[in-house]
């Protein structure tokens, strides 16, 4: 298990790497507090009227110098958008494409149903999303820049499925952009019991003296 899954820069071995499929991060904030139970209210208790105000705070995470062409929501599979009633990416995606002057593009589809991310370890969540995505037949993406929205990342692996999936079919530029990101930096308290566990499990190689 890696300890130290970000650096102190917030950035993962993945992205270090180049390894996620897309070509930049944004998030407005940390999943936790008020913004954490503001994306509840909306994803699970279904309040559709907050993805105005959520979309706002959204181009508040952006660097005032990006420019895109195509705002992509991530997708839902067809069942969970029926049981859902909604996309929350699509209705973040509109009020932000129309502050940036940028067309949404519902440029993806997700072409089977995943299993919840929630319980699974990062490698799992790749696994599980590998595939999942394809270009909606008649998008064309080539040579455009492209910000992919979604609510929350957590490791990158849905996102990063579905980017590889535009940057393959010839977008030349995609950025993720998500209301909250998990802050999967460990804290001091991790860190100790971390220490205090490898400890416990190392053998005793000095010898103390008794007087």
């Amino acid at each position: 298990m890696n300890e130290a899954p970000l650096d102190d820069h917030g950035v993962c071995g993945r992205c270090r790497s180049g390894l996620t499929g897309y070509d930049a991060a944004y998030s407005y904030g940390y999943y936790e507090g008020v913004l954490k139970d503001l994306i509840h209210l909306f994803k699970y208790a279904r309040v559709e009227t907050l993805g105005e105000p959520l979309g706002a705070y959204l181009r508040q995470a952006l660097p005032l110098d990006q420019r895109f062409d195509l705002v992509v929501p991530v997708p839902l599979h067809w069942r969970r958008r029926l049981w859902r009633g909604f996309n929350q990416a699509d209705l973040l995606a509109r009020p932000l494409a129309r502050r940036l002057g940028a067309t949404v593009a519902p440029a993806l589809e997700r072409r089977r149903r995943t299993e919840t991310q929630a319980s699974l370890s990062p490698s799992e969540r790749r696994t599980n999303v590998a595939g999942a995505f394809a270009l909606r037949r008649g998008a064309d993406v080539r040579g455009k820049r492209i910000l992919l929205v979604d609510d929350v990342l957590t490791t990158g692996a849905t996102v990063g499925a579905a980017a590889s999936v535009l940057r393959q079919a010839g977008a030349s530029h995609v950025a993720v952009l998500t209301l909250a990101r998990v802050d999967r930096r460990p804290s001091w308290a991790s860190l100790a019991r971390a220490i205090r566990d490898k400890n416990l499990t190392q053998p005793l190689t000095a010898k103390t003296k008794v007087p």
